[in-house]
């Protein structure tokens, strides 16, 4: 049996969609952002060692036309095609489906967080034999594709049409031991290809876990968060830390990497225990100092202790989430941080070396231009403290996507410009929700921090190496790039 595991290439404008990968969806001028889609890549890996044919074809990483794509696909001829999807794109996936269905005899299966809030609508508006919800979707696609080719059970998860009746299987898969998995085979899935400005080549990604752990305060609950509601159902499980440096040591003795990014939600950061494991796995496997790390992490999580053993460990970089520079705001969305929280444990990590990313959002239907300001303002004081080269931000506009809470109190209290169901125009080109600030004027403001004479010259003094040069212009031109997309 044949399985091609496909990202089609639908471009908007002569833009590529920001899919894989990502939380928050949007199409992008830039280059740079190649994000590796771990549990597709994961899927990849499981189907091969079980015996399948696997064709990992990504048209949007290797910005493929149209044509090419469906070239190399006819030349695979597939028996089943998975394709992740996101809420802004889902009407253009459902035409490509039908498409696809009148043209070759072939089995098609989506996923994603959007499907595993909403299975049945795909199949009514599709030709899509198959929906496989939550996010261990790597594990149930297996189990989809020893149903066909074995008559094994379906696992659970599974929605699919029977008599022109829509069934399903119940609750989904979800793992309990996330060591069982094997590691990626990155040759399989293309894995030098993909990568972000910020990183240093030869990068890649892993997830140390699934679900976002949060800090001190519990596990994380965000209401905007689509992956953590959808596909996590609000619960956090770390692989052993035995395992991700056993998968770290594969990364750098055979594929000579020098820049791992760890894209679990909070990271392991909140983990103060498994965070001291993990640096004893990697001084007895004599990786630290070797390979650069950069995580995701909580703000109220980076205390000195835990910035320490990262230090050592060889973490560089900690991408940090401020999303409002007011605390009301970060109570609305059951953040469980204080701006006080976010300033102090972004500066601890700066004080002890660590480079910090900040995601932030903007255009909340409750702020006013003054709490846009107070955003910017501190944004920029993280910023301006203590600036290494690499210190940067990221700027988005607030998109509720189904599932969430925050989507369920839109449409509640009618915050939304659009109809909730026009999911194309959640694609962060527009604003959807009724604000005071203008969203896409802020983005541009809070992206412009870059280009301060302050900020860059601070930047500049820190650079140590041509590494660090050709990384400043890659990011640069990134940069760049994402100012188009407001």
């Amino acid at each position: 049996m044949r399985i091609c595991i496909a990202y089609p290439p639908i471009l908007k404008d002569g833009k590529y969609p920001l899919l894989g990968q990502n939380r928050q969806f949007r199409y992008s001028s830039s280059e740079a952002v190649r994000i590796y889609p771990i549990v597709p890549a994961t899927a990849a890996t499981i189907l091969h060692k079980n015996g399948y044919d696997v064709l990992f074809l990504d048209g949007i990483n290797k910005r493929f036309s149209l044509d090419t794509f469906e070239e190399k696909l006819n030349d695979f001829d597939p028996d089943l095609v998975m394709i992740e999807t996101k809420t802004p794109i889902i009407k253009l996936h459902w035409k490509y489906i039908d498409k696809l269905k009148k043209e070759k005899d072939v089995t098609i299966a989506v996923v994603g967080d959007h499907v595993s809030n909403l299975p049945e609508e795909t199949l009514k508006n599709s030709s899509a034999d198959y929906v496989i919800t939550g996010g261990d979707y790597d594990v149930g696609l297996l189990g989809l594709c020893n149903h066909i080719s074995k008559g094994s059970p379906l696992p659970g998860g599974v929605w699919y049409r029977e008599k022109g009746q829509i069934m399903n299987t119940g609750e989904p898969v979800r793992l309990s031991d996330l060591d069982t998995l094997p590691f990626i085979d990155r040759e399989l899935t293309g894995w030098e290809t993909y990568g972000e400005a910020y990183l240093y080549k030869p990068c890649t990604y892993i997830m140390s876990g699934r679900g976002c752990g949060g800090g001190p305060r519990g596990v994380g609950t965000c209401t905007f968060c689509v992956w953590q509601h959808n596909l996590w159902n609000c619960k956090a499980r770390m692989r052993s830390p035995g395992n991700v440096a056993g998968e770290i040591e594969q990364l750098v003795k055979k594929y000579k990497v020098k820049e791992i990014f760890d894209d679990n939600e909070g990271g392991a950061v909140w983990d103060k225990n498994w965070m001291r494991q993990f640096h004893s796995e990697m001084q007895e496997r004599d990786l630290s100092g070797r390979v650069m790390l950069s995580t995701n992490a909580r703000a109220d999580a980076l205390d000195t202790e835990t910035c320490r053993i990262m230090k050592d460990t060889g973490f560089r970089l900690l991408k940090v989430g401020l999303e409002s520079g007011n605390n009301e705001t970060l109570k609305k969305l059951n953040k469980k941080e204080t701006i006080e929280d976010i300033k102090t444990g972004t500066k601890i990590a700066k004080d002890h070396g660590l480079i910090v990313m900040l995601t932030i959002m903007v255009g909340y239907p409750w702020e006013t231009q003054e709490d846009a300001q107070r955003t910017y303002d501190a944004a920029r004081e993280i910023m301006l403290y203590k600036t290494r080269f690499g210190d940067s931000l990221q700027a988005s506009v607030i998109v509720p996507y189904p599932g969430t809470p925050l989507y369920d109190e839109a449409v509640e209290k009618d915050w939304f410009i659009v109809d909730p169901k026009d999911y194309e125009k959640f694609d962060m080109s527009r604003t959807v929700l009724k604000t005071h600030p203008m969203p896409h004027e802020w983005c541009d403001r809070m992206w412009g921090i870059h280009k301060e004479p302050m900020f860059i010259t601070k930047s500049m003094l820190t650079l140590r190496s041509m590494n660090d040069l050709k990384l400043a212009y890659t990011g640069y031109k990134s940069v760049s790039g994402h100012k188009k997309d407001f």
